[in-house]
């Protein structure tokens, strides 16, 4: 069974779990992908890769 997104999700479970494990700089991932720096800080900052 797939992900259920909402109409703007722009991120997976997957891509938060990457993101929240990387070493890349914030603009790194934010460019890699295609989502705003302020979004990578948020789920950097976060323990669970759940959508809330």
């Amino acid at each position: 069974m797939g992900q259920v997104h909402h109409g703007c999700a722009t991120t997976t479970a997957a891509v938060r779990r990457a993101i929240q494990h990387s070493q890349e700089s914030l603009r790194a991932l934010a460019k890699r992908y295609g989502i705003n720096q302020k979004t990578v800080a948020k789920w950097k900052k976060r323990t669970s890769v759940a959508d809330l």
